[in-house]
Protein backbone atom coordinates (compact mmCIF):
# COMPACT_ATOMS: atom_id res chain seq x y z
CA UNK A 1 0.00 0.00 0.00
CA UNK A 2 1.80 3.15 -0.88
CA UNK A 3 0.48 7.11 0.44
CA UNK A 4 1.27 10.19 -1.55
CA UNK A 5 3.67 12.93 -0.47
CA UNK A 6 2.45 16.59 -1.64
CA UNK A 7 5.30 17.46 -3.65
CA UNK A 8 4.92 17.19 -7.75
CA UNK A 9 6.53 14.85 -9.91
CA UNK A 10 8.55 14.92 -12.65
CA UNK A 11 6.77 14.76 -16.60
CA UNK A 12 5.72 11.66 -17.88
CA UNK A 13 5.63 10.61 -21.39
CA UNK A 14 2.00 12.13 -22.29
CA UNK A 15 2.94 15.67 -20.71
CA UNK A 16 1.10 14.67 -17.04
CA UNK A 17 3.09 14.55 -13.76
CA UNK A 18 2.46 12.51 -10.68
CA UNK A 19 3.47 13.17 -7.12
CA UNK A 20 6.18 10.76 -5.72
CA UNK A 21 4.49 7.79 -3.70
CA UNK A 22 6.11 6.56 -0.01
CA UNK A 23 5.25 3.02 0.98
CA UNK A 24 3.67 2.76 4.34
CA UNK A 25 5.98 -0.01 5.15
CA UNK A 26 8.97 2.53 4.96
CA UNK A 27 8.54 6.43 4.68
CA UNK A 28 12.44 6.63 3.92
CA UNK A 29 11.22 5.67 0.32
CA UNK A 30 10.64 7.76 -2.48
CA UNK A 31 8.98 6.53 -5.80
CA UNK A 32 8.92 8.78 -8.92
CA UNK A 33 8.21 8.77 -12.21
CA UNK A 34 10.32 11.42 -13.48
CA UNK A 35 11.35 9.64 -16.88
CA UNK A 36 15.03 9.15 -16.32
CA UNK A 37 16.74 6.94 -19.05
CA UNK A 38 16.41 3.71 -17.07
CA UNK A 39 15.44 0.38 -18.67
CA UNK A 40 14.74 -3.14 -17.93
CA UNK A 41 15.17 -4.65 -20.99
CA UNK A 42 18.94 -4.71 -21.61
CA UNK A 43 19.38 -7.95 -22.64
CA UNK A 44 17.99 -6.85 -25.86
CA UNK A 45 21.33 -5.59 -26.57
CA UNK A 46 22.56 -9.23 -26.18
CA UNK A 47 19.50 -10.10 -28.90
CA UNK A 48 20.89 -7.54 -31.38
CA UNK A 49 24.41 -9.07 -31.07
CA UNK A 50 22.99 -12.18 -31.99
CA UNK A 51 20.85 -10.90 -34.65
CA UNK A 52 23.46 -8.82 -36.53
CA UNK A 53 25.67 -11.95 -36.25
CA UNK A 54 22.91 -14.19 -38.78
CA UNK A 55 22.98 -11.16 -41.07
CA UNK A 56 19.16 -11.80 -41.78
CA UNK A 57 17.78 -8.52 -41.11
CA UNK A 58 20.39 -7.02 -43.73
CA UNK A 59 19.52 -10.14 -45.75
CA UNK A 60 16.17 -9.03 -45.94
CA UNK A 61 16.29 -5.43 -46.56
CA UNK A 62 18.79 -6.70 -49.46
CA UNK A 63 16.16 -8.67 -51.30
CA UNK A 64 12.66 -7.86 -50.22
CA UNK A 65 10.62 -5.59 -52.59
CA UNK A 66 10.13 -2.36 -50.44
CA UNK A 67 6.67 0.06 -52.44
CA UNK A 68 7.62 2.60 -50.37
CA UNK A 69 8.21 6.05 -52.24
CA UNK A 70 12.26 6.74 -51.15
CA UNK A 71 11.36 10.28 -50.47
CA UNK A 72 8.62 8.87 -48.28
CA UNK A 73 10.30 6.49 -45.94
CA UNK A 74 11.14 7.87 -42.53
CA UNK A 75 11.63 4.29 -40.52
CA UNK A 76 14.11 2.23 -42.82
CA UNK A 77 12.74 -1.61 -43.65
CA UNK A 78 15.13 -3.13 -41.77
CA UNK A 79 14.90 -1.08 -38.33
CA UNK A 80 11.26 -2.03 -38.35
CA UNK A 81 11.90 -5.85 -39.23
CA UNK A 82 14.53 -5.23 -35.99
CA UNK A 83 12.17 -3.91 -33.79
CA UNK A 84 9.60 -6.77 -34.38
CA UNK A 85 12.15 -9.15 -33.86
CA UNK A 86 13.53 -7.92 -30.93
CA UNK A 87 10.24 -7.03 -28.90
CA UNK A 88 8.77 -10.33 -29.61
CA UNK A 89 12.01 -12.23 -28.40
CA UNK A 90 11.75 -9.81 -25.21
CA UNK A 91 7.89 -10.66 -24.53
CA UNK A 92 6.61 -7.50 -26.21
CA UNK A 93 4.39 -9.65 -28.68
CA UNK A 94 1.39 -6.73 -29.26
CA UNK A 95 2.07 -3.99 -31.71
CA UNK A 96 0.64 -2.15 -28.85
CA UNK A 97 3.48 -2.74 -26.73
CA UNK A 98 5.51 -0.56 -29.20
CA UNK A 99 3.89 2.42 -27.81
CA UNK A 100 4.68 1.35 -24.35
CA UNK A 101 8.43 1.55 -25.43
CA UNK A 102 8.74 4.21 -27.63
CA UNK A 103 10.67 6.28 -24.80
CA UNK A 104 12.76 3.80 -23.57
CA UNK A 105 16.43 4.53 -24.53
CA UNK A 106 17.74 0.92 -24.96
CA UNK A 107 14.89 0.35 -27.22
CA UNK A 108 15.76 3.06 -29.51
CA UNK A 109 19.47 1.65 -29.55
CA UNK A 110 19.11 -1.26 -29.88
CA UNK A 111 16.60 -1.33 -33.05
CA UNK A 112 17.80 1.62 -34.64
CA UNK A 113 20.22 1.33 -37.97
CA UNK A 114 21.89 4.66 -36.76
CA UNK A 115 25.41 4.78 -34.83
CA UNK A 116 26.47 7.11 -31.93
CA UNK A 117 23.84 8.94 -29.83
CA UNK A 118 21.59 9.72 -32.76
CA UNK A 119 19.49 7.10 -31.89
CA UNK A 120 18.37 8.38 -29.00
CA UNK A 121 17.05 11.92 -30.48
CA UNK A 122 15.14 9.25 -33.33
CA UNK A 123 11.70 8.47 -32.61
CA UNK A 124 10.93 4.54 -33.13
CA UNK A 125 8.23 3.22 -35.52
CA UNK A 126 4.73 3.93 -33.68
CA UNK A 127 2.29 1.03 -33.93
CA UNK A 128 0.72 1.90 -37.51
CA UNK A 129 3.74 1.77 -38.67
CA UNK A 130 4.80 -1.39 -37.84
CA UNK A 131 1.37 -2.73 -38.29
CA UNK A 132 1.60 -1.35 -42.17
CA UNK A 133 4.89 -3.25 -42.74
CA UNK A 134 3.48 -6.61 -42.21
CA UNK A 135 1.91 -6.07 -45.55
CA UNK A 136 5.00 -5.84 -47.29
CA UNK A 137 6.74 -8.94 -46.80
CA UNK A 138 3.48 -10.76 -47.31
CA UNK A 139 3.59 -9.89 -51.06
CA UNK A 140 3.84 -12.86 -53.37
CA UNK A 141 7.52 -11.54 -54.39
CA UNK A 142 8.82 -11.31 -50.63
CA UNK A 143 7.34 -13.99 -48.85
CA UNK A 144 10.11 -16.33 -50.26
CA UNK A 145 12.23 -14.27 -48.90
CA UNK A 146 10.91 -14.35 -45.43
CA UNK A 147 11.12 -17.89 -45.83
CA UNK A 148 14.56 -17.80 -46.59
CA UNK A 149 15.54 -15.73 -44.22
CA UNK A 150 14.36 -18.06 -41.25
CA UNK A 151 16.36 -20.68 -42.49
CA UNK A 152 19.17 -18.46 -42.97
CA UNK A 153 18.46 -18.25 -38.83
CA UNK A 154 18.66 -22.37 -38.71
CA UNK A 155 22.25 -22.08 -40.63
CA UNK A 156 23.51 -19.47 -38.62
CA UNK A 157 22.38 -21.25 -35.50
CA UNK A 158 23.57 -24.91 -36.32
CA UNK A 159 26.93 -23.53 -37.54
CA UNK A 160 28.33 -20.49 -35.15
CA UNK A 161 28.18 -22.99 -31.93
CA UNK A 162 30.18 -25.96 -33.96
CA UNK A 163 33.31 -24.11 -35.36
CA UNK A 164 31.05 -23.78 -38.83
CA UNK A 165 30.96 -27.32 -38.87
CA UNK A 166 27.76 -28.11 -39.80
CA UNK A 167 25.66 -31.78 -39.19
CA UNK A 168 25.75 -34.56 -41.46
CA UNK A 169 22.19 -35.83 -40.39
CA UNK A 170 18.40 -33.81 -39.43
CA UNK A 171 15.09 -34.81 -38.87
CA UNK A 172 12.67 -33.25 -39.90
CA UNK A 173 9.69 -32.62 -37.68
CA UNK A 174 6.38 -31.75 -39.18
CA UNK A 175 3.10 -30.59 -36.69
CA UNK A 176 0.61 -28.63 -36.52
CA UNK A 177 -0.13 -25.35 -34.51
CA UNK A 178 -3.25 -24.67 -33.79
CA UNK A 179 -3.31 -21.09 -33.15
CA UNK A 180 -6.55 -19.35 -31.33
CA UNK A 181 -7.86 -16.20 -32.99
CA UNK A 182 -10.23 -13.53 -31.50
CA UNK A 183 -12.38 -12.00 -33.49
CA UNK A 184 -13.16 -13.31 -37.48
CA UNK A 185 -9.71 -13.08 -39.15
CA UNK A 186 -9.96 -13.99 -42.89
CA UNK A 187 -8.94 -17.69 -43.36
CA UNK A 188 -9.96 -18.38 -39.44
CA UNK A 189 -12.58 -21.19 -38.42
CA UNK A 190 -14.54 -22.26 -35.40
CA UNK A 191 -12.51 -25.78 -34.55
CA UNK A 192 -14.75 -28.66 -32.65
CA UNK A 193 -11.76 -30.19 -30.96
CA UNK A 194 -10.32 -26.87 -29.69
CA UNK A 195 -13.74 -25.37 -29.25
CA UNK A 196 -12.20 -21.97 -30.29
CA UNK A 197 -11.88 -19.79 -33.64
CA UNK A 198 -8.20 -20.77 -35.03
CA UNK A 199 -6.16 -21.08 -37.63
CA UNK A 200 -3.95 -23.93 -38.38
CA UNK A 201 -0.55 -23.39 -39.56
CA UNK A 202 2.47 -26.27 -39.99
CA UNK A 203 5.71 -25.65 -38.24
CA UNK A 204 8.77 -28.31 -39.39
CA UNK A 205 11.41 -28.24 -36.52
CA UNK A 206 14.24 -30.23 -36.33
CA UNK A 207 14.19 -33.02 -33.81
CA UNK A 208 18.54 -33.07 -32.96
CA UNK A 209 18.57 -29.02 -32.09
CA UNK A 210 14.98 -27.59 -32.15
CA UNK A 211 14.96 -25.35 -34.23
CA UNK A 212 12.70 -24.01 -36.01
CA UNK A 213 12.95 -24.66 -40.31
CA UNK A 214 9.64 -22.91 -41.62
CA UNK A 215 6.12 -22.20 -40.70
CA UNK A 216 2.78 -22.04 -43.17
CA UNK A 217 -0.22 -20.43 -42.46
CA UNK A 218 -3.29 -22.46 -43.47
CA UNK A 219 -6.93 -21.47 -42.44
CA UNK A 220 -8.69 -22.98 -39.43
CA UNK A 221 -10.34 -25.62 -41.19
CA UNK A 222 -7.35 -27.12 -43.20
CA UNK A 223 -7.38 -30.71 -42.97
CA UNK A 224 -4.07 -31.97 -40.84
CA UNK A 225 -2.53 -33.21 -44.58
CA UNK A 226 -3.78 -30.30 -46.37
CA UNK A 227 -0.61 -28.99 -48.23
CA UNK A 228 2.31 -31.02 -46.81
CA UNK A 229 2.65 -32.78 -49.72
CA UNK A 230 3.82 -29.55 -51.76
CA UNK A 231 5.35 -27.87 -48.74
CA UNK A 232 7.15 -30.47 -46.83
CA UNK A 233 9.97 -31.92 -49.78
CA UNK A 234 10.60 -27.98 -50.84
CA UNK A 235 11.94 -27.47 -47.22
CA UNK A 236 13.51 -30.27 -46.84
CA UNK A 237 15.08 -29.96 -49.87
CA UNK A 238 16.22 -26.68 -49.08
CA UNK A 239 17.46 -27.38 -45.70
CA UNK A 240 19.61 -30.13 -47.83
CA UNK A 241 21.64 -27.77 -49.85
CA UNK A 242 21.57 -24.80 -47.32
CA UNK A 243 23.39 -27.39 -44.35
CA UNK A 244 24.62 -30.64 -46.62
CA UNK A 245 23.25 -32.35 -44.24
CA UNK A 246 20.88 -35.86 -45.55
CA UNK A 247 17.00 -34.69 -43.91
CA UNK A 248 14.74 -37.20 -42.94
CA UNK A 249 11.36 -36.17 -42.21
CA UNK A 250 9.16 -37.62 -39.27
CA UNK A 251 5.50 -37.01 -38.99
CA UNK A 252 2.71 -38.18 -36.73
CA UNK A 253 -0.58 -40.12 -38.17
CA UNK A 254 -2.52 -37.14 -39.64
CA UNK A 255 -0.02 -36.80 -42.06
CA UNK A 256 0.79 -39.61 -43.74
CA UNK A 257 -1.75 -39.87 -46.04
CA UNK A 258 -0.41 -40.91 -49.85
CA UNK A 259 -0.10 -37.94 -51.39
CA UNK A 260 2.36 -36.66 -48.82
CA UNK A 261 4.35 -40.10 -48.76
CA UNK A 262 4.61 -40.00 -52.46
CA UNK A 263 5.38 -36.64 -52.35
CA UNK A 264 8.48 -37.80 -50.04
CA UNK A 265 8.99 -41.40 -52.39
CA UNK A 266 9.57 -38.93 -55.79
CA UNK A 267 12.46 -37.06 -54.28
CA UNK A 268 13.80 -39.89 -52.39
CA UNK A 269 13.27 -37.95 -49.10
CA UNK A 270 13.44 -40.80 -45.99
CA UNK A 271 10.35 -40.58 -43.68
CA UNK A 272 8.59 -42.03 -40.80
CA UNK A 273 5.42 -42.00 -39.47
CA UNK A 274 2.84 -43.14 -37.62
CA UNK A 275 -0.45 -44.77 -39.16
CA UNK A 276 -4.15 -44.26 -38.14
CA UNK A 277 -5.35 -48.23 -37.12
CA UNK A 278 -8.15 -49.19 -39.12
CA UNK A 279 -10.05 -52.63 -40.03
CA UNK A 280 -7.09 -53.50 -42.71
CA UNK A 281 -4.77 -53.16 -40.72
CA UNK A 282 -6.39 -54.98 -38.24
CA UNK A 283 -6.40 -57.87 -40.15
CA UNK A 284 -2.92 -57.63 -41.17
CA UNK A 285 -1.87 -57.42 -37.51
CA UNK A 286 -4.43 -60.33 -36.29
CA UNK A 287 -1.83 -63.34 -36.59
CA UNK A 288 0.56 -61.21 -34.59
CA UNK A 289 -1.48 -60.33 -31.89
CA UNK A 290 -0.51 -63.55 -29.44
CA UNK A 291 1.28 -63.54 -26.36
CA UNK A 292 4.48 -65.35 -26.18
CA UNK A 293 4.22 -68.71 -24.00
CA UNK A 294 4.44 -68.67 -20.40
CA UNK A 295 3.89 -66.83 -17.38
CA UNK A 296 3.26 -62.99 -18.54
CA UNK A 297 6.24 -61.30 -16.50
CA UNK A 298 5.56 -58.52 -14.11
CA UNK A 299 7.09 -55.92 -15.96
CA UNK A 300 5.37 -54.58 -19.67
CA UNK A 301 7.32 -55.60 -22.47
CA UNK A 302 6.86 -54.93 -26.26
CA UNK A 303 7.90 -56.80 -29.61
CA UNK A 304 7.99 -55.79 -33.25
CA UNK A 305 6.42 -57.29 -36.78
CA UNK A 306 7.96 -55.93 -39.82
CA UNK A 307 5.26 -56.31 -42.68
CA UNK A 308 4.32 -55.01 -46.03
CA UNK A 309 0.94 -53.44 -46.38
CA UNK A 310 -0.83 -51.98 -49.39
CA UNK A 311 -4.43 -49.74 -48.35
CA UNK A 312 -6.34 -48.83 -51.23
CA UNK A 313 -5.33 -45.88 -51.84
CA UNK A 314 -1.93 -46.53 -52.35
CA UNK A 315 0.13 -47.53 -55.72
CA UNK A 316 1.80 -50.01 -54.23
CA UNK A 317 3.26 -51.86 -50.82
CA UNK A 318 4.86 -49.52 -48.42
CA UNK A 319 7.01 -51.17 -45.36
CA UNK A 320 5.03 -51.03 -42.30
CA UNK A 321 6.03 -51.98 -38.38
CA UNK A 322 4.13 -53.32 -36.01
CA UNK A 323 4.51 -52.65 -32.25
CA UNK A 324 2.47 -54.67 -30.24
CA UNK A 325 2.96 -53.58 -26.18
CA UNK A 326 1.95 -56.15 -23.42
CA UNK A 327 1.12 -54.38 -20.15
CA UNK A 328 0.94 -56.95 -17.26
CA UNK A 329 -2.69 -55.13 -15.96
CA UNK A 330 -4.17 -55.39 -19.01
CA UNK A 331 -6.06 -58.12 -20.92
CA UNK A 332 -5.92 -57.18 -24.35
CA UNK A 333 -2.94 -56.52 -25.93
CA UNK A 334 -1.97 -53.05 -27.52
CA UNK A 335 -0.66 -52.50 -30.99
CA UNK A 336 0.26 -49.57 -33.37
CA UNK A 337 1.72 -49.55 -36.50
CA UNK A 338 4.30 -46.87 -38.10
CA UNK A 339 5.11 -46.48 -42.19
CA UNK A 340 8.47 -46.08 -43.53
CA UNK A 341 10.30 -45.79 -46.69
CA UNK A 342 13.87 -46.67 -44.11
CA UNK A 343 16.10 -49.52 -45.18
CA UNK A 344 15.14 -53.06 -43.81
CA UNK A 345 18.87 -53.55 -42.85
CA UNK A 346 19.70 -50.27 -41.36
CA UNK A 347 16.74 -49.92 -39.25
CA UNK A 348 15.73 -52.81 -38.04
CA UNK A 349 12.07 -52.55 -36.29
CA UNK A 350 13.59 -51.64 -32.55
CA UNK A 351 15.42 -48.43 -34.09
CA UNK A 352 12.61 -47.32 -36.31
CA UNK A 353 10.47 -47.23 -33.19
CA UNK A 354 13.12 -45.80 -30.98
CA UNK A 355 13.60 -43.05 -33.63
CA UNK A 356 9.87 -42.32 -34.00
CA UNK A 357 9.63 -41.88 -29.80
CA UNK A 358 11.84 -39.36 -30.18
CA UNK A 359 8.92 -37.44 -31.74
CA UNK A 360 8.04 -35.78 -28.20
CA UNK A 361 10.97 -33.62 -27.80
CA UNK A 362 9.54 -31.91 -31.18
CA UNK A 363 6.14 -31.45 -29.17
CA UNK A 364 8.20 -29.87 -26.23
CA UNK A 365 9.84 -27.01 -28.88
CA UNK A 366 6.47 -26.61 -30.41
CA UNK A 367 5.21 -26.29 -26.84
CA UNK A 368 7.66 -23.89 -26.09
CA UNK A 369 7.11 -21.30 -29.18
CA UNK A 370 3.56 -20.78 -27.92
CA UNK A 371 4.01 -20.51 -24.37
CA UNK A 372 7.48 -18.08 -24.32
CA UNK A 373 6.51 -16.21 -27.69
CA UNK A 374 3.01 -16.52 -27.24
CA UNK A 375 2.17 -16.42 -31.12
CA UNK A 376 -1.19 -14.88 -31.85
CA UNK A 377 -2.50 -13.36 -35.19
CA UNK A 378 -4.77 -10.53 -34.98
CA UNK A 379 -4.33 -9.18 -38.58
CA UNK A 380 -8.38 -8.38 -39.98
CA UNK A 381 -10.01 -7.37 -42.84
CA UNK A 382 -8.81 -3.65 -43.51
CA UNK A 383 -11.12 -1.32 -45.84
CA UNK A 384 -11.09 -3.82 -49.28
CA UNK A 385 -8.87 -6.43 -47.98
CA UNK A 386 -9.54 -9.98 -49.36
CA UNK A 387 -8.92 -13.13 -47.42
CA UNK A 388 -5.57 -13.59 -49.12
CA UNK A 389 -4.81 -10.31 -47.92
CA UNK A 390 -5.12 -10.84 -44.80
CA UNK A 391 -3.62 -14.59 -43.94
CA UNK A 392 -0.94 -13.05 -46.14
CA UNK A 393 -0.16 -10.68 -43.24
CA UNK A 394 -0.81 -13.17 -40.84
CA UNK A 395 1.85 -15.47 -42.23
CA UNK A 396 4.20 -12.43 -42.11
CA UNK A 397 3.62 -12.48 -38.06
CA UNK A 398 4.04 -16.21 -37.68
CA UNK A 399 7.44 -16.38 -39.71
CA UNK A 400 8.58 -13.29 -37.55
CA UNK A 401 7.61 -15.20 -34.53
CA UNK A 402 9.82 -17.99 -35.55
CA UNK A 403 12.70 -15.31 -36.19
CA UNK A 404 11.91 -14.44 -32.66
CA UNK A 405 12.31 -17.82 -31.20
CA UNK A 406 15.59 -18.72 -33.31
CA UNK A 407 17.33 -15.95 -31.87
CA UNK A 408 16.29 -16.92 -28.04
CA UNK A 409 17.08 -20.60 -28.66
CA UNK A 410 20.33 -19.14 -30.37
CA UNK A 411 21.44 -17.15 -26.69
CA UNK A 412 19.84 -20.34 -25.10
CA UNK A 413 22.40 -22.52 -26.56
CA UNK A 414 25.03 -20.20 -25.67
CA UNK A 415 24.03 -20.42 -22.10
CA UNK A 416 23.64 -24.33 -22.14
CA UNK A 417 26.83 -24.13 -23.47
CA UNK A 418 28.46 -22.34 -21.14
CA UNK A 419 27.04 -23.60 -18.03
CA UNK A 420 26.34 -27.32 -18.36
CA UNK A 421 22.54 -27.19 -17.97
CA UNK A 422 19.61 -27.05 -19.57
CA UNK A 423 17.60 -23.37 -20.03
CA UNK A 424 14.16 -22.79 -21.40
CA UNK A 425 13.43 -19.77 -23.67
CA UNK A 426 11.73 -18.57 -20.81
CA UNK A 427 14.29 -19.06 -17.72
CA UNK A 428 16.73 -17.44 -20.16
CA UNK A 429 14.35 -13.75 -20.72
CA UNK A 430 13.39 -13.62 -17.38
CA UNK A 431 16.71 -14.27 -15.50
CA UNK A 432 19.24 -13.20 -18.37
CA UNK A 433 17.67 -10.78 -20.60
CA UNK A 434 15.10 -8.84 -18.09
CA UNK A 435 18.03 -6.86 -16.07
CA UNK A 436 16.92 -3.34 -15.14
CA UNK A 437 19.85 -0.60 -16.07
CA UNK A 438 20.05 3.08 -16.01
CA UNK A 439 21.87 4.78 -19.07
CA UNK A 440 24.20 7.93 -18.72
CA UNK A 441 25.37 10.33 -21.52
CA UNK A 442 28.77 11.81 -21.91
CA UNK A 443 29.99 13.55 -24.86
CA UNK A 444 29.44 10.64 -27.57
CA UNK A 445 30.03 7.89 -25.27
CA UNK A 446 26.57 6.23 -23.55
CA UNK A 447 27.50 4.03 -20.97
CA UNK A 448 24.60 1.25 -19.48
CA UNK A 449 24.83 0.55 -15.94
CA UNK A 450 23.45 -3.05 -15.35
CA UNK A 451 21.58 -3.80 -11.73
CA UNK A 452 23.16 -6.04 -9.61
CA UNK A 453 20.79 -9.03 -10.94
CA UNK A 454 23.06 -9.13 -13.94
CA UNK A 455 26.33 -10.06 -11.80
CA UNK A 456 25.16 -13.68 -11.91
CA UNK A 457 25.00 -14.39 -15.33
CA UNK A 458 26.05 -11.77 -17.51
CA UNK A 459 29.76 -12.68 -16.71
CA UNK A 460 29.45 -16.13 -18.03
CA UNK A 461 27.47 -14.93 -21.03
CA UNK A 462 29.50 -12.53 -22.49
CA UNK A 463 32.19 -14.75 -22.29
CA UNK A 464 31.07 -16.96 -24.57
CA UNK A 465 29.02 -14.50 -27.02
CA UNK A 466 31.95 -14.37 -29.07
CA UNK A 467 31.32 -18.10 -30.40
CA UNK A 468 28.20 -16.74 -31.70
CA UNK A 469 30.24 -16.47 -34.95
CA UNK A 470 28.76 -14.15 -37.69
CA UNK A 471 27.57 -16.12 -40.90
CA UNK A 472 29.29 -15.02 -44.18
Amino acid sequence: MFQSEPDSGGPLAMGESLSPWIPSCNGSIRVELDGQRTTGDSGALLLREALDNSGVIEALEDNLVDPRHPLRIRHSLAGQLRTLVLQRAMGWIDLGDTDTLRRDPLWQLACSDARGTTPLAQDRPSRATLSRLLTCPGRDDNIDVLHEGLLRLVVWRLTSLNHGERPEQLTLDIDGLPIEVHGHQGGSAFHGLYGARIYSPLVASLAETGDMVGGLLREGNAGPAEHADTWIPPLARRLNESTGASVRVRIDAGFTDNDTLEALEDRDIEYLGRLRSHTGLQKLAAPCLKRPRGRPPEQPREWYHDLAYQARSWPAPRRVVLVVQEHPDDLLLHAFFLVTNLGRFEWPPERVLALYRKRGSAEAHMGEVKSALNVHLSSTDRGASIVQDVMARNEVSLLLSLYAYQVLHGLRSLMERQTGRGWSLRRVREQVLKVAATLSLHARRITVHLGDAADRWWPTLLKGLPKLMALP
